[in-house]
C-alpha cells in the first residue's frame, strides 16, 4: 500500500505561508468586504439535483480508496455512481488549505458558484468557512448514516456544534514518531523531545494549526479553551530550543524521510503516516503522550450557491455506511469516523486486513480516547499576530 496523500511530495496538513490564511481575510477587510459574510437567506440557489444526477467533488490526492491493478478506478465511489445513478466529477486538486482558500474565495465573497458541490479542508479551515457563512447546512433527514454512525468524539466541535455544516471524511492524530531502535528507548512524554540524547535529532511540524497543539498539551494545557498566554508560552519554548540547537528544524510532511533515514530519531508526526511507515519499518512507533495529543478530521462541505446539494448529501451519507466506510479506512489508514467499520474490518476473511481492525491509530481504544481532544480553532482575530510570531520562529 503506497504513502497516504500525506506523502512528502505536498502537505494536507497546510503549511501557513507568509502570515498565513488571516492575512487574507484581513486584506478581505481592507478592501470593504469587513466580514465577507454571507447570511444564511443567500446561501442557497434553486437545488438541480433532482433533474440533473451529477455532482462536482474536490478533494485531496491519494485520499480514497482505488483498484490495485487501476488507480484510476475508485470502487467505492464507482459503487455510488452504480447505486444512485449520480455521476460524480471527482478532482484530486486540493494539496493546502490555503491555496485552496485563495482559489475558491473570489466566488463566495462574491456570492458566486465556485464550480464544486462538495469539498474536503482541515477543521481549522473549515472554521473559517462556517465563520463566513460559505457553507450550507446539510440536511440530516437525508444523512440518516451519518446521523447514526459519526464517531460521538466528532460530533460537536467547536465552530461547527452539532455537525451542521461539516461531515468528516478522514480524522487523526498529531503526536510523536521515534525510532524505537535508534534511540534506545521508549517515548512516553512530550517533554522528552528536549532530553539530551535527542539533541539536534529532533523535528516539529511547521505550519502553526499543525503544531501549537500537542507541545500546548505538553504544558498541561486543555486545549479545548487554551489562552492566549499558553500560545506565548509554547513559542518561549520553541524559541529557546531552536537557539541550542535541540531542534534540527521545522518540516512539512518531509518529516517522514528525516524518521527513515535516521536523521532524526523522534518528531511530531501524524498517525496515518506512521502506520504506512511501519509496514517497513517496524522499528519506528507513533506514541500519544500521557499529556495528551490532538484530534483532527478533514471534513465535507458544501460551499455556497452550490448547484447538486442533495446529490453531494447523498454521497456524504453513503460514505457513512459501516461497510462503505471500512472499505475506505482500509486504504487509507487514517482514524476512521465510523467506529461500526471497525466490526466490518474484524470479520473480514483477509489477515491483513482484519489487523487493521486492531489498529488503535485507526479505531482508538478507550484508553487512547481518553487522552485525545479536539482543538479549538484559532480565531481570525487571533491569526495574524500569532502567525507572525509563529513564523518568525520557524524561518517561513
Amino acid at each position: 500500500m503506497p504513502l497516504t496523500s500525506k506523502s512528502p511530495s505536498f502537505s494536507r496538513r497546510s503549511l501557513l505561508r507568509a502570515l498565513g490564511g488571516g492575512a487574507v481575510l484581513g486584506g478581505l477587510a481592507g478592501c470593504g468586504v469587513p466580514a465577507a459574510y454571507v447570511k444564511p437567506g443567500q446561501r442557497a440557489v434553486a437545488d438541480m439535483s433532482a433533474s440533473d444526477k451529477r455532482l462536482t467533488w474536490a478533494n485531496w490526492p491519494l485520499y480514497i480508496d482505488t483498484d490495485d491493478d487501476n488507480p484510476n478506478s475508485r470502487p467505492t465511489l464507482e459503487a455510488f455512481e452504480k447505486r444512485t445513478g449520480i455521476s460524480v466529477k471527482y478532482t484530486e486538486e486540493i494539496n493546502d488549505n490555503d491555496e485552496f482558500f485563495g482559489k475558491i474565495s473570489p466566488a463566495l465573497m462574491n456570492h458566486q458558484q465556485t464550480g464544486r458541490d462538495l469539498i474536503v479542508m482541515s477543521d481549522w479551515m473549515c472554521a473559517r468557512f462556517v465563520r463566513l457563512g460559505w457553507v450550507q447546512k446539510m440536511d440530516r433527514a437525508q444523512q440518516p448514516n451519518v446521523a447514526k454512525y459519526l464517531d460521538p468524539q466528532l460530533r460537536s466541535p467547536a465552530f461547527d456544534p452539532g455537525r451542521r455544516y461539516t461531515v468528516p471524511w478522514q480524522s487523526g492524530i498529531t503526536g510523536i514518531a521515534y525510532n524505537r531502535k535508534k534511540l534506545g528507548r521508549e517515548i512516553r512524554h512530550v517533554s522528552e523531545l528536549w532530553a539530551s540524547d535527542l539533541k539536534g535529532r529532533v523535528t516539529l511540524l511547521s505550519g502553526l494549526d499543525e503544531a501549537f497543539a500537542l507541545l500546548m498539551q505538553g504544558n498541561g494545557v486543555d486545549i479545548t479553551k487554551w489562552k492566549a498566554a499558553d500560545f506565548d508560552k509554547v513559542c518561549d519554548q520553541v524559541e529557546k530550543y531552536v537557539d541550542n540547537g535541540q531542534i534540527r528544524r521545522f518540516t512539512g510532511n518531509d518529516y517522514t524521510k528525516d524518521l527513515v533515514s535516521g536523521d532524526v530519531l523522534a518528531c511530531q508526526a501524524y498517525s496515518g503516516d506512521v502506520i504506512q511507515l511501519q509496514a517497513d519499518n517496524p522499528d519506528i512507533r507513533f506514541v500519544v503522550p500521557e499529556e495528551g495529543a490532538e484530534l483532527w478530521s478533514d471534513s465535507l462541505m458544501i460551499p455556497d450557491r452550490a448547484l447538486h446539494k442533495s446529490n453531494a448529501e447523498r454521497l456524504v451519507d453513503y460514505y457513512y455506511e459501516p461497510e462503505v466506510a471500512a472499505d475506505l479506512a482500509a486504504w487509507v489508514n487514517y482514524v476512521c469516523p465510523v467506529p461500526a467499520a471497525q466490526e466490518i474490518l474484524a470479520a473480514s476473511k483477509d489477515k491483513d486486513t482484519a489487523a487493521l481492525a486492531e489498529n488503535p491509530l485507526i479505531f482508538p481504544d478507550a484508553a487512547m480516547r481518553k487522552r485525545l481532544a479536539i482543538a479549538r480553532d484559532i480565531t481570525s482575530t487571533e491569526r495574524v499576530e500569532f502567525a507572525k510570531r509563529w513564523n518568525k520562529i520557524v524561518g517561513l
